[in-house]
């Protein structure tokens, strides 16, 4: 298609043209995934063996007090670690604050993470710079952290990879079209995935996040209110699921306004999200449209029928998402504090 709408050769030069126009399109991308490889394979368990081998118990322990503390935490820092990773890799470029407001967290789709998220990483920061100073960086700090919470919150456990180096770049302009939206389909789902060296089948596993989830109101309202022309709401509602949430977001509601993503076990990380998009109760049309299309329901009525099947690919999920456009080296650098570069 870009080929026809640049010129229009015929005959022979037309397919000469569609070839080397598709070699040069997988020839992209195999450098981009032998670098993504290539960059992955420097990170190892025992990253921080002789220069700080207790980083997970100090970052543990400063990640439990934070959860003791609010529930937020979990939720907040688990989707912290998804928006780095989707936006120039799992560097901790989230996590820089600019005097300007033009940094990765001040673009509109990072304004909605909560707080708790970045202070669990800033306060396991402090931890660990405290025994290891200069060490450990903000990007493998969060990647515990993120594993982490899931355990405390009753989710499976897994070895987290270490060795990234913190990102030297963090620009809110980067951010658009890098993060799912909550109404797209499974093909713009599957290919933002896809972008990012993940597979559909992860996308369908990573999304049971949101069984510990929460979102504000204008995230969905368009579900409730103004599906389309012909339905003011989106039919494949759980109509008692739906009554809910109008009573939690009328119209009008302040936008500060936010209800958990599984209503039923909340602080619980289980398989109860996928049981809920067997009954209609997926809070996004991206939730529900995981059970809606058929290529996808399969997965869904695997997991929601077997925690221990949706944990297990959880936690290989995971350990993928860790490696997306990963530094290392002299790629980053060690930052003394998580929200400014040194």
């Amino acid at each position: 298609m870009l080929v026809r709408q640049l010129e229009r050769p015929s005959g022979k030069l037309e397919f000469m043209a569609k070839a080397l126009w598709r070699r040069s399109v997988l020839g992209f991308l195999i450098l981009f995934v032998a670098v993504a490889r290539s960059e992955a394979a420097h990170l190892r368990p025992d990253f921080y063996k002789s220069s700080c081998p207790n980083v997970e118990s100090i970052v543990r322990k400063a990640v439990a007090k934070k959860v003791r503390e609010t529930f937020v935490t979990v939720p907040a820092t688990l989707r912290l670690f998804f928006h780095d990773c989707f936006v120039e890799g799992c560097d901790a470029s989230v996590m820089i604050a600019s005097p300007r407001a033009n940094a990765e967290k001040d673009a509109p789709d990072n304004l909605s993470l909560a707080g708790d998220g970045f202070d669990t990483v800033i306060k396991a920061k402090q931890a660990v710079e405290a025994q290891c100073p200069g060490v450990v960086s903000c990007a493998d700090i969060l990647a515990i952290a993120a594993r982490d919470v899931i355990v405390l919150s009753g989710g499976p456990n897994f070895i987290v990879e270490l060795g990234r180096r913190d990102g030297l770049i963090s620009q809110a302009t980067r951010v658009a079209g890098r993060l799912p939206g909550p109404e797209f389909n499974l093909n713009l789902l599957s290919s933002l995935f896809r972008i990012n060296n993940l597979t559909t089948y992860d996308m369908i596993t990573l999304s049971g996040a949101h069984t510990v989830g929460f979102s504000h109101c204008s995230r969905f309202r368009k579900r409730l209110y103004s599906f389309s022309s012909s339905s003011s709401m989106d039919p494949s509602f759980n109509l008692a699921y739906a009554r809910l949430l109008k009573q939690a977001c009328p119209p009008n509601v302040d936008p500060t306004i936010a209800v958990n993503m599984d209503p039923y076990t909340p602080t619980i990380f289980d398989n109860v999200y996928y049981k809920n998009l067997l009954n209609g109760e997926g809070l996004f049309s991206s939730d529900e449209v995981l059970f809606i299309n058929r290529l996808s329901r399969p997965v869904v009525q695997k997991f929601a029928a077997n925690q221990t099947s949706f944990f297990s690919a959880f936690a290989g999920s995971m350990i993928k998402l860790g490696r997306v456009g990963v530094k290392t080296g002299i790629q980053g650098q060690i930052r003394k504090e998580c929200t400014v570069f040194n």
